[in-house]
């Protein structure tokens, strides 16, 4: 798709204006695309793939790392394939993946915390206590309601660190995954299934597993694109890419501690970068376009494409607290607040940690896809959260215009 400048002037400015005041601080590269009551409004970019040096800008064709925003895609095939194969929400886990409940009743840990890596303490009342592994159930793990923790050291049990991008791994994904998968099927829990909303990568990734088993290709890769139906020109970086290909593709973080290089033209997240680069809750390159037509499949709601059970996706089956969750996807309320304030009571989406984002409002017919790297200068840099809303805010008035 083409560039699209098709907003009041008065929102264009506003809209700019945000963008450039985190240029530069907050992120390197920035590009949205809006699609209104029907119509593209916006493909736009802003900044630069290579931020020091300003010889590459960033066009409406280059890629971002969209982290865990890949789980709309996940979930999306998922659905897909449910139907297909005549199973429930309710099923457990085991129908498809039996490895998951072979070791019989698991102990209740506490975790590893996603960012500093450190472990978590055991919730309280929960030292000591176990978990039947074939109590999970597919709609434990879109709701994140499993039980499962929030994050684990995964790509540690897949092998050394992958090398760069350019350079051929020696280890074959289908080997990385072998070990991961392994290692996966025994993660001690952090609380009992159906308790409380507990963000978990574990639990996505398995879904994952759970879309290549479903599916004719046995490809997870292959399957998440098939189901999007949008084309190719996007998807998991499964091959070693070219200098060249590179530019087309921002950075994201240094990693100082595992791959000792800056990520680029590679999966930001450890575990999916060490699991293969394929994975159900992080890995899917796109620009901003290609993520907001995913939106805009699911605005039309044509069950017919995905399954019966999106207008159920939509809708809030899982809530702790002021957090709201569907199937697969937020819901908005105060804890997930990156939609703004201007965003109708109805409005889902998702967020990846790499500062990527889409929302969808069906009461506005609006879609809206944000797509930053806004861990270019360390994935403890503040400011997207505020970015984001501003955003949201400001192209929510399309509505009153």
């Amino acid at each position: 798709m083409n560039v699209i400048e098709a907003l009041p002037a008065a929102i264009a400015d506003e809209l700019d204006q945000i963008i450039q005041r985190g240029l530069g601080t907050v992120f390197p590269a920035a590009q949205i695309a809006v699609h209104f009551n029907g119509e593209w409004r916006l493909n736009q970019s802003w900044g630069w793939i290579d931020p020091e040096t300003r010889t590459h800008p960033c066009t409406v064709t280059t890629h971002f790392d969209l982290a865990s925003v890949t789980k709309l895609f996940t979930t999306t095939a998922f659905l897909r394939w449910l139907s297909v194969h005549g199973l429930k929400l309710d099923d457990p886990l085991d129908m498809l993946i039996p490895e998951f409940s072979a070791s019989g009743a698991r102990p209740i840990g506490g975790g590893v915390d996603p960012h500093t890596k450190a472990p978590l303490p055991i919730l309280e009342g929960m030292q000591g206590k176990t978990v039947d592994p074939s109590q999970v159930t597919f709609r434990h793990l879109l709701t994140h309601t499993s039980g499962l923790p929030a994050w684990m050291p995964v790509y540690q049990a897949a092998g050394e660190p992958p090398l760069p991008p350019t350079e051929h791994d020696p280890i074959p994904r289908e080997e990385r995954w072998r070990r991961a998968f392994e290692y996966l099927v025994n993660t001690p829990f952090v609380n009992q299934p159906g308790v409380e909303v507990r963000y978990s990568d574990i639990g996505l990734m398995l879904l994952g597993e759970a879309v290549r088993r479903m599916a004719y290709s046995g490809d997870l890769a292959n399957e998440v694109i098939v189901s999007a139906g949008m084309g190719r020109d996007f998807g998991f970086l499964t091959e070693v890419i070219s200098e060249e290909k590179r530019w087309t593709i921002v950075p994201t973080e240094t990693d100082a501690t595992w791959r000792k290089r800056r990520v680029w033209g590679e999966v930001h997240d450890e575990n999916a970068c060490g699991v293969g680069k394929v994975a159900g809750h992080a890995g899917i390159f796109a620009p901003a376009y290609k993520v907001a037509l995913l939106g805009l499949r699911w605005l039309k709601q044509n069950e017919s494409e995905i399954g019966d059970l999106m207008g159920e996706a939509i809708r809030e089956q899982a809530r702790t607290g002021d957090e709201r969750r569907g199937l697969g996807w937020m819901l908005k309320s105060p804890v997930n607040s990156s939609a703004g304030d201007r965003f109708s009571p109805d409005s889902f989406g998702h967020t990846g940690f790499t500062g990527t984002s889409l929302w969808i409002d069906p009461d506005k017919q609006l879609v809206v896809a944000l797509l930053t790297n806004r861990v270019y200068y360390g994935r403890e840099r503040v400011g997207i959260h505020d970015v984001r809303r501003a955003v949201h805010d400001c192209l929510a008035k399309l509505a009153d215009s």
